[in-house]
């Protein structure tokens, strides 16, 4: 029966090459590469096609199974589509065989433990964002809307629409900076 491999990192700069060789190495026989967060499905589009293309008897194959999902919701989600097709989930690194007992239980466990490490990982960056500020150096992102542009826009009697249109910004955008109308 085919092996199907999924290997992804969350951004552009990281590399798929080391999971590649796993997963070649483990015998999969097609690979699905993408650069996208894990954190949700979204944007996912190589997951998807994997999800919709396996069928009886395939196995889909992960490195580790944060390379699939971030939070156990999502990794449900995803197993319940594999359980689904009638395809089984095996990871290289983890003793992870959804076709056991003994290897759904180490998933679910697994699944756990993702979730609260990026729920640590978000605490921690809350805690330096609010340290930061505190100390008066955190400022937030550069504001992306020329505030002044839009007013003067304004002032020279142009319209909500023409002012996102010239200054590429949502119209909403424009409505925000302008205040409620009387």
């Amino acid at each position: 029966m085919p092996v199907y491999g999924y290997a992804r990192v969350s951004t552009a700069d990281q590399n798929l090459d080391l999971q590649v060789e796993k997963l070649t190495a483990s015998g999969c026989t097609t690979i699905r590469k993408e650069k996208a967060s894990g954190t949700s499905r979204d944007g996912r589009g190589e997951l998807q096609t994997l999800l919709d293309f396996i069928q009886a008897g395939d196995t889909v194959m992960v490195t580790r199974i944060d390379r699939l999902a971030r939070s156990v919701g999502d990794l449900q989600d995803i197993v319940k589509a594999i359980r689904a097709k009638g395809a089984d989930l095996k990871a290289v690194d983890q003793p992870i065989d959804t076709s056991t007992a003994a290897g759904k239980a180490f998933l679910d466990m697994l699944g756990v433990f993702a979730e609260f490490e990026t729920n640590l990982r978000r605490e921690r960056q809350l805690e330096g964002i609010a340290k930061a500020k505190a100390a008066g150096v955190y400022k937030g992102r550069r504001p992306s809307i020329d505030v002044e542009a839009v007013r003067h826009l304004r002032d020279a009697g142009i319209g909500p629409s023409e002012i996102a249109k010239q200054l590429k910004i949502g119209r909403a955008s424009v409505y925000r900076v302008l205040g409620p109308t009387k």
